[in-house]
């Protein structure tokens, strides 16, 4: 007879004591989450400390710019002040009539100097050389009334005074100079061109070198644009800006204007050239219209919005 009894099974065979393989992957995953989440914090905490350097360093840089240009507009005011107190000690209507033309000049330059930004060094470093050019010449106005013998003793002195602010802020221009350019350093485009060996040529309608105020017929500017590789190249286009003694620029025509530094300002002539990226010998003229007078006349070059090079010459009677 059969025995309909069911047959329990065998009991399962119990497992070793300690940790399962799910438990340990996931130990393992955990611990190398871990280490990337630190690596990328690590990461994040360098990278935001780099940004905090850089920011703290461009912060320094344009208060430095800013207290640089803040100088210069007291040293153009203070300018301006001596003009005006040298006018009052003089009855001399030759000099009269030159002191108010340069009073005229600095009121301009430090009334654009109040406009232009604090950042833009290249053309506060070129307002530094105007204001030593006027300083250069309000010493000049100075000895012309010590030798007409129309000053006093106090003005006598007044006058050494100025001689010696002028050393003085001679060596602050050189001292600032090399400020900017320690700063033009970090702030100038990279691409930007720049000319080298410029060189002025004074001709006459037949092609002779003259320096004669009445022969000069035509100006011929010719430069050497260096290697950059990483300026952009193609067709470019080369402006010349010719100023005159009295600061005025020489210009066929009024609409003759390109942009520079966010403005417009006038040029004297234009001509297009192809740029590489290697280094290149251009030449540009201006035919001579006007009447000019003797002097020193300065020849500004711009590629790209950018003053790339000045140079200057004097004509002479």
């Amino acid at each position: 007879m059969e025995d309909n009894r069911s047959v329990t099974p065998a009991a399962t065979a119990p497992q070793p004591a300690g940790k399962t393989p799910g438990n340990s992957n996931n130990r393992v995953a955990i611990i190398v989450a871990a280490a990337v989440a630190a690596i990328f914090i690590g990461v994040a905490i360098y990278m935001w400390s780099r940004l905090r350097s850089t920011e703290s360093e461009m912060a320094e840089m344009v208060e430095m710019m800013t207290y640089e240009k803040e100088q210069l507009e007291n040293e153009y005011a203070d300018v301006a002040l001596e003009m005006e107190g040298f006018a009052l000690k003089t009855d001399n209507d030759s000099i009269l009539k030159m002191l108010d033309k340069e009073q005229q000049r600095v009121q301009l330059l430090l009334e654009e100097l109040r406009t232009v930004k604090a950042t833009n060094a290249r053309r506060i470093a070129e307002l530094k050389a105007e204001l030593a050019s006027v300083r250069k010449v309000l010493v000049y106005y100075v000895a012309q009334v010590d030798s007409l013998n129309t000053v006093n003793t106090r003005l006598t002195e007044e006058n050494r005074e100025v001689h010696q602010r002028y050393q003085e802020a001679s060596q602050q221009v050189q001292n600032l100079s090399e400020v900017k350019t320690m700063l033009e350093e970090k702030v100038t485009i990279a691409s930007q061109l720049e000319a080298q060996n410029i060189e002025v040529r004074i001709e006459t309608e037949r092609g002779y070198k003259t320096k004669s105020v009445r022969r000069a017929a035509v100006f011929e500017v010719s430069c050497t644009i260096l290697k950059n590789i990483t300026a952009q190249v193609g067709r470019k286009q080369l402006y010349l800006r010719v100023t005159a003694p009295d600061e005025t620029v020489l210009q066929k025509s009024p609409d003759n204007m390109f942009m520079f530094d966010d403005r417009e300002i006038a040029y004297s002539s234009v001509r297009d050239f192809e740029y590489a990226g290697e280094e290149t010998t251009e030449t540009i003229y201006y035919t001579i219209e006007e009447t000019l007078w003797p002097g020193d006349y300065r020849f500004d070059l711009f590629v790209d919005g950018h003053l790339i090079g000045t140079a200057t010459a004097t004509l002479k009677k």
